[in-house]
């Protein structure tokens, strides 16, 4: 059979690709890796880097270059027989990853070139990392407990994507139907035209309201309905539980309780208390108490502000006819009804100067100006998933291909929610390939309806340039060894540096000049909407950052505290961390955590508090451009030269401080958010 996902092409042929490929494909490239490590591993004590090494470094690739295109259709084109292929292969992939990191022969083998190799530092910075990573895949654990690994390994692999399946079941699984228009009092037109284009790709009269975010948020800020704001509230925060309207359908609770349980087994089998603790060997935080500390210290500066952000809106509420305790459903629609009345500006008066085309030309001349790249449009030139995906190219300063990716946009039925950036292949240079890096940058905004152009919001801007953030950590990488390249190895509470990074040029008026122009009129953001914008910045930044803080030390403590008599205390925690921070207090039927796949299915286990501590990176780095100008092009090639052209491959402390000449500041987060000052440091 012809197998697409075995070609050797710089790109994948999404159109080519069948569910009846995947499984093929994996076996042929797992058993091709099992034959070349066996070969290799037969007389280690002669392994060199490009004898022993290499080779398994570009067999590894091969393997990763097909199974990208599968992950990615899976998120981005779901379909049942997909879906099953999918599953089917992911047992057989924790398997082989299981194996290889057990492998002691390699392991010996890996030691060997890193004691005697002549080795540059990204080499020795890769093969540090994967010593430490087999000893953490529990290489030299006794026959018996690698046995038990392996089997933790493959059923957290089924475990994770079972999570993610039932909250895209439950988010796609309702839908409610209006025929009167005045339920819609309050919603912007462009909330109404993306519920009646909702209608009639479902067949339905009048307009259907989702639980997709481009769908849900302008109900939760706009609605006057308070009914129609709880129902949407209650059918969110319950997907995949056992409250809300499909109850126990998509049920993520045991699930929860199998991942955690699961985890420390794995953490107590490798000699560690908790399974934050293996968390943490990877990434720059050094302790869990340093954790912690970190997100205590925060918590204390920010809760004091936070409980008289709230008092201010319930205060503004009773004054305008609103109630007399604000419920969790109301919080959205209030606070955007104060921040209009203090600040009068709405995402709606924003919109019409962010058109997607034009900001996305705009994104690419900053990156142009700060990094020096040149960013070009390549429409045609490769197969894509869907008719709405773009595909761009990326040269240098001397015109020379450096970088590809793919750019999903909107919205659709049986698309993962959410934003994010993916790797299609990585940068490998070596004697027998030459690989660029390619990127996936995915987002899920509004499509374009009634011939109008699709208009974000700022916050939706943001997102843009977060993903396009990730996505030139992957992408301008100057490292060859795909292990170390663009964000591969970089330890996951630096790896948001770049992508928050750049969501700060979203509120600088040189920037914006690139960009902010209204749709109909090309008139460019007048100055005193653009300072109405920036003064509302910080609006309600304390109740924010606490938000952020409550998940990060919800899914720290999860980890830190689990007690296999006790099982997860999974509501018990989560209500003490609300009880310390939050002055909102949700209702009893809120399940958020069933829905939290960031650390039930997305990599960020015991590391949520990465955004909180690469945000304090961000807001840091950002302030030199601050001092020498937001374009200033030194700071940028510095930037590029010593974050993001070197990934992983080095120590991300020692790579900032060579950026910056320094650590890094709180008190420049603290600023940039509004809250410096409000309490002293607690140490």
């Amino acid at each position: 059979m012809d197998n697409p996902l075995l070609d050797d092409q710089p790109h994948p042929a999404f159109s080519r690709i069948r569910p009846e490929h995947v499984e093929p494909a994996v076996e042929t490239l797992i058993a091709e890796g099992r034959r070349l490590i066996e070969r290799l591993t037969a007389a280690t004590e002669a392994a060199t880097w490009d004898a022993f090494v290499q080779p398994i470094e570009e067999e590894d690739d091969r393997l990763a270059r097909a199974w990208s295109p599968v992950s990615h259709l899976n998120a981005v084109m779901s379909s049942d027989a997909l879906r099953a292929a999918y599953n089917a292969c992911l047992p057989k992939l924790s398997e082989y990853g299981t194996e290889v990191g057990h492998n002691e022969l390699l392991y010996r083998g890996y030691k060997q070139v890193y004691d005697t190799d002549a080795l540059d530092p990204a080499q020795r910075k890769m093969l540090s990392n994967a010593l430490r990573d087999m000893h953490l895949a529990g290489v030299d654990l006794p026959p018996a407990a690698k046995a038990r690994f392996k089997e933790i390994n493959t059923e957290l692999s089924r475990l994770g994507s079972t999570f993610e399946e039932h909250l895209l079941d439950a988010t796609n699984g309702w839908h409610k139907q209006l025929t009167d228009e005045a339920d819609l009092a309050g919603l912007p037109e462009s909330a109404r035209e993306l519920a009646r284009h909702f209608a009639t790709e479902r067949d339905l009269e009048g307009w259907v309201l989702t639980l997709d975010v481009p769908s849900y948020l302008p109900v939760m800020k706009y609605a006057h309905c308070t009914a129609l704001r709880r129902e949407l509230y209650e059918a969110y925060t319950t997907r995949a539980s056992d409250q809300g309207p499909h109850a126990g359908r998509w049920d993520n609770t045991q699930i929860i309780e199998d991942l955690l349980a699961l985890r420390h087994e794995q953490a107590t089998l490798l000699g560690f208390d908790n399974f934050a603790q293996v968390s943490l060997e990877p990434k720059m935080a050094r302790s869990t108490d340093e954790v912690m500390g970190f997100l205590e210290d925060l918590a204390h500066r920010c809760a004091p502000q936070a409980r008289r952000e709230l008092e201010a809106l319930q205060t503004f509420a009773v004054g305008n006819g609103g109630p007399d305790s604000l419920e969790a459903w109301d919080i959205p629609y209030w606070s955007e009804r104060l921040r209009q009345s203090q600040h009068a500006i709405s995402d709606e008066e924003l919109k019409p100067y962010f058109s997607l085309d034009r900001v996305l030309d705009g994104m690419f001349q900053v990156a142009e100006r700060l990094f020096g790249v040149f960013i070009t449009s390549a429409a045609g030139e490769t197969d894509t998933w869907h008719p709405d995906v773009r595909f761009y190219r990326i040269a240098d300063d001397n015109g020379e291909l450096i970088a590809q990716f793919y750019l999903d946009p909107f919205s659709r039925q049986r698309k993962r929610g959410g934003a994010w950036m993916d790797v299609c292949t990585n940068r490998l240079i070596s004697a027998c390939r030459q690989q660029l890096p390619t990127a996936y940058l995915v987002c899920n905004f509004t499509p374009p309806v009634n011939g109008q152009p699709t208009l974000l919001t700022h916050d939706d801007v943001q997102t843009l340039f977060h993903e396009f953030g990730h996505g030139l950590h992957h992408m301008l990488t100057r490292v060859d060894y795909p292990a170390v390249a663009g964000i591969n190895g970089v330890p996951w509470d630096a790896v948001e540096l770049p992508s928050q990074f750049l969501e700060n040029w979203c509120w600088e008026r040189e920037a914006l000049d690139l960009f902010a122009y209204h749709w109909e009129t090309d008139e460019p953001l007048p100055e005193s909407l653009y300072q109405r914008m920036r003064s509302a910045r910080n609006f309600q930044s304390a109740m924010q950052t606490v938000r952020q803080l409550e998940f990060a030390l919800f899914d720290f403590r999860l980890h830190l505290e689990y007690d296999p008599a006790q099982g997860s205390r999974l509501q018990q925690i989560l209500d003490e961390v609300r009880g310390q921070l939050s002055p909102i207090q949700p209702p009893a039927f809120n399940r958020f955590a069933h829905g939290f796949s960031h650390i039930f299915a997305g990599g960020y286990a015991a590391g949520y508090y990465s955004y909180k501590w690469a945000e304090l990176l961000a807001a840091d780095a950002f302030s030199l451009f601050e001092e020498r100008g937001v374009f200033d092009a030194a700071s940028g090639r510095a930037f590029r030269e010593h974050i993001l052209e070197r990934g992983g491959s080095a120590e991300p402390m020692e790579l900032y401080v060579a950026f910056r000449g320094r650590e890094p500041s709180i008190d420049t987060l603290l600023r940039q958010t509004g809250i410096i000052g409000l309490m002293p440091a607690t140490h």
